[in-house]
């Protein structure tokens, strides 16, 4: 590990670990995307804008494009190494395995993507680790 960088809290084969997104991503990737888009742009995007801008890319294939420069914004707002190779490498070749991770990372740093972003924003994230610690 490089010193100031963080791991992923799954690996990039571990998509089964929630079945239901594993499902969405399998059938519906773009709404998985649009979801992902829409907390990394901080709200400046909707769901549904990113969702359907990959929808028209994936037409011509060229959708991992778009894919892998949100997940080089998921990597440097919480320094995560480019594993286990680059991103659009990564998205070219294990598309819905990469929108899983990404999807379970954000999960797991606090934020519910099937919220979006305008939902969470009053409240800051809370990391999975210290919800398991709260008596309510």
């Amino acid at each position: 590990m490089v010193f100031g960088r963080s791991s992923w809290s799954t690996g990039l084969c571990g998509c089964g670990a929630d079945a239901g997104i594993c499902l969405l991503t399998c059938c519906l990737p773009c709404v998985t995307f649009g979801r992902i888009a829409n907390i990394l742009d901080e709200g400046r995007s909707s769901c549904c804008g990113k969702g359907c801008a990959y929808v028209l890319l994936s037409m011509v294939q060229f959708q991992w494009l778009m894919s892998c420069v949100f997940r080089e914004k998921l990597r440097r707002k919480y320094s995560l190494p480019a594993e286990p190779c680059a991103d659009c490498c990564v998205h070219y070749w294990c598309e819905p395995c990469a929108l899983c991770q990404e999807y379970a990372e954000l999960k797991t740093r606090g934020w519910d993507p099937a919220k979006g972003y305008e939902a969470q924003k009053m409240v800051p994230p809370m990391p999975a680790s210290m919800k398991k610690c709260m008596p309510f």
